[in-house]
């Protein structure tokens, strides 16, 4: 494996079939696939992990009709899901793109889960987001690598994007879903008991050993998956270098890299694969993309410079039009660590939908349905937005409604609450008006608004924003409250309320490509060995955010087929 792990003190390679650049999902994968089809092939990861945004995700793929298709409540068809993608995403994007996307997505799965150590599984209750829309479906498409011990990497763990802090306990020992059940029901129950204890000891053994958590889950779960696949079908790993150029004609692409003090030139007779993660982190392009105010803090990885999309333009490329939306959304709120960092905590199902809590604007109004996808729930804060109104917005529940659910970064259980009041990222006032003054939002607004949502909460209907209507919006309420599992009282004092940003989690608009994810140029032709996948690729979803996964999915569908593509044309 050393040959594969190269130090910046070991040159590479001269000559290789396919040159990946980028180290998340996307590039991993089409590393691997590029590698089983007996490509000679190279990964270049600028910064010093592995795993780009991917990592700090949920992980989850979104691709229907795969192996692990519901079969019972939830039947699919290639026709359901494609009625689906149409109905949502209608001509915001080439409907071609999202019929490549649909038939090869599949064949992607099975390869992975045939010739490699990726494993994933469906959850048999996972929502399309748009659940309203003709075709959607409860569950099957979305699936999720199953927990992985990164151990089996050996020294490439160290390689590996750790997950951001706030999703981690006691430091590091990362949790899914399954683990927040069996810790909610520690007292209650002993599976949950042995099974916490199962947590811990491995995660102290882990720490010891690899001086990290080790027992991976949810986005570490697939790259630690998809990392350990490339390496066992031969591909070169490096890290912690720069694309300085891409050079070359159709027949042999050129990487400049600029790697430990030194460029070294590769070439590529099969083609070069773009996989950097989108333009998120280019000042220019996000400028030039966003909207205004610019969002300040982002919980995407920060190797999505966009350099890559510099050179590409100048090869010819063009980006994409007719999306919806720039980049894919999710509220967050933020906090300064010790060490000076920013925590930027994505708000995705774990509060906003939940019973009690509400999001209001400065004017102490609800300004959208709460129990809407994190994506929506940041266009709604743009298209409300009048002098800074909704922006930051400002997420509000009462004492009972902390306990149950948290808020944020503050974990369920009413505890802890000191540094977390002491810096100003929770407020606390013993009644409405007292936070309305704190927050400097309408009193007035905010103590009628509260009297609204506890008669919607008695009756179950939201009749301002049907909260809780679709079984979507359901599924991340609260399934033991009622009538409607979003929707509950907000009376007991202390009241508290924490401030929402916009945060961008990956880029919609991207680089023009066929069906083979071959970059086109203004003409509309295929710049001969340049290809697009991941959010450097213009995205099938235009700008849509229709169900868990979406990025994941497509990213996974396009490596695969680009990964294809260069590999039957390599010398």
């Amino acid at each position: 494996m050393s040959k594969q792990l190269p130090s910046t003190t070991e040159p590479l390679a001269a000559e290789w079939d396919v040159i990946v650049l980028g180290g998340g999902a996307a590039g991993l994968a089409a590393a691997t696939y590029a590698a089983l089809d007996g490509a000679r092939t190279v990964l270049i990861e600028r910064s010093q992990y592995v795993g780009g945004s991917s990592a700090l995700s949920a992980g989850t793929v979104w691709i229907p009709n795969t192996r692990h298709a519901d079969t019972g409540d939830n039947e699919d068809t290639p026709e359901r899901a494609a009625a689906f993608l149409d109905a949502a995403v209608g001509n915001r994007a080439p409907k071609a793109m999202r019929d490549a996307f649909l038939a090869a997505g599949p064949e992607a799965v099975r390869r992975l889960e045939d010739e490699t150590v990726v494993r994933f599984r469906a959850r048999p209750f996972h929502p399309d987001y748009l659940y309203e829309l003709e075709g959607s479906i409860s569950g099957g498409r979305a699936l999720e690598a199953q927990p992985f011990d990164g151990g089996t990497l050996g020294r490439a763990l160290r390689k590996l994007r750790p997950p951001i802090p706030e999703f981690t306990l006691l430091g590091g020992m990362m949790v899914d879903r399954d683990d927040i059940g069996h810790l909610m029901n520690l007292t209650k129950s002993g599976t949950s008991f042995r099974h916490v204890v199962r947590m811990l000891a491995g995660y102290a053994v882990d720490r010891l050993r690899h001086g990290r958590g080790a027992r991976l889950v949810m986005g570490n779960a697939l790259i630690g998956r998809l990392m350990r696949a490339a390496l066992d079908a031969g591909v070169t790993v490096v890290t912690e270098a720069e694309v300085a150029d891409i050079a070359g004609d159709a027949v042999s692409r050129r990487v400049i890299l600029r790697r430990g003090g030194r460029e070294e030139a590769l070439s590529a007779s099969g083609g070069v694969i773009l996989a950097s993660g989108g333009f998120a982190r280019h000042p220019e392009r996000r400028a030039a993309f966003l909207p205004d105010p610019l969002p300040e803090y982002s919980p995407a990885a920060p190797g999505n410079t966009g350099a890559l999309h510099d050179i590409a333009l100048r090869l010819g490329a063009r980006y994409g039009e007719g999306a919806e939306q720039p980049v894919f959304w999710a509220p967050v709120s933020r906090r300064e660590r010790r060490d000076g960092s920013m925590a930027v905590f994505p708000h995705f199902v774990l509060d906003r939908s939940k019973p009690g809590i509400i999001s209001v604007g400065r004017d102490g109004r609800r300004f959208v349905n709460e129990s809407l996808s994190y994506h929506q729930f940041v266009a709604a804060m743009y298209a409300a937005n009048r002098d800074g109104s909704t922006i930051p917005a400002f997420e509000i529940t009462d004492a009972e409604g902390l306990r149950k659910y948290g808020l944020g970064m503050v974990h369920p259980g009413g505890r802890g609450l000191v540094p977390f009041l002491a810096d100003g990222y929770l407020v606390r006032a013993d009644s409405l008006g007292e936070l309305a003054g704190m927050l400097e939002i309408d009193a007035a607004g905010l103590t009628e608004t509260v009297a609204r949502m506890n008669g919607f909460a008695q009756t179950g209907e939201d009749t301002d924003f049907q909260r809780g209507t679709t079984v979507y919006q359901r599924a991340n309420g609260d399934p033991k409250h009622g009538p409607n599992p979003t929707l509950g009282p907000i009376r007991t004092p202390p009241f508290y309320a924490i401030r929402l940003w916009p945060g961008d989690i990956g880029s919609a608009i991207g680089l023009v490509t066929d069906t083979d994810a071959q970059v086109l140029d203004g003409e509309g032709e295929p710049i001969g060995g340049l290809y697009a996948c991941g959010n450097d690729m213009h995205s099938v979803m235009g700008g849509v955010y229709p169900a868990p996964g979406i990025n994941l999915g497509p990213a996974i569908a396009f490596a695969y087929l680009a990964a294809r593509h260069a590999a039957g044309r390599r010398q």
